[in-house]
């Protein structure tokens, strides 16, 4: 009942609260970033969906406009030049994904479950099908999440993602949210222009 039906309930209720209330802070927000560097307030970006249907997720602009498109930070030569100072704020604390509060009010995603890999992100892709994890809609976090992030290997973090669709359950949503509250605060995971360091960790969890 929970997977099939009152997850969308709550992930709509949610993000629509959230949305409402979060508001004065979007604004504050907007205005930062565009006093901090030219360029658009959301970036879109193409991304893997639920039956791996392409959407566009948004995101406050971190970046300057002249980085590469449809690169994963991690792959840049040098990531801090190209992300700008208030991007670099809300890259550590995490406030640059509260636009994806509309992609879940849209039903592109939900609040918790595998975060949207890239379109060209193949090796992620392929690895998330061993697991069934691209069959359900993607998360604003999720189990790799609270477990690594960008520390991850794209084998450890795909196994976290297929162990979070085998058990989707409201307990495991409750886990994986105040896990990410936590990890937001210690700024867990976070790993500008790297990703695998953390091989072990998540893989007996």
């Amino acid at each position: 009942m929970y997977r099939n039906g009152l997850k969308r309930v709550l992930d709509f209720l949610l993000s629509l609260m959230g949305i409402i209330v979060l508001s004065p802070i979007f604004l504050l927000l907007f205005l930062a970033i565009k006093i901090d560097s030219q360029g658009p307030t959301i970036f879109k970006q193409k991304r893997i969906g639920k039956g791996k249907k392409y959407f566009y997720i948004y995101k406050f602009r971190t970046m300057r406009t002249d980085t590469p498109k449809e690169m994963p930070t991690h792959l840049l030569e040098n990531p801090d030049y190209f992300i700008t100072k208030v991007g670099k704020f809300l890259r550590k604390t995490s406030l640059d994904e509260l636009p994806q509060l509309w992609n879940i009010l849209k039903g592109d995603m939900a609040i918790i479950g595998p975060r949207p890999s890239l379109w060209n992100q193949y090796d992620l892709i392929q690895e998330r099908d061993k697991y069934g994890a691209n069959d359900i809609r993607p998360g604003l976090t999720g189990l790799a999440q609270i477990n690594g992030r960008d520390e991850l290997e794209i084998p450890v973090k795909a196994k976290l993602d297929g162990k979070y669709t085998t058990h989707v359950s409201l307990p495991m949503d409750l886990k994986c949210f105040f896990g990410t509250i936590s990890a937001v605060f210690k700024s867990d995971g976070v790993v500008e222009g790297g990703t695998g360091f953390l091989k072990e960790k998540g893989e007996n969890k």
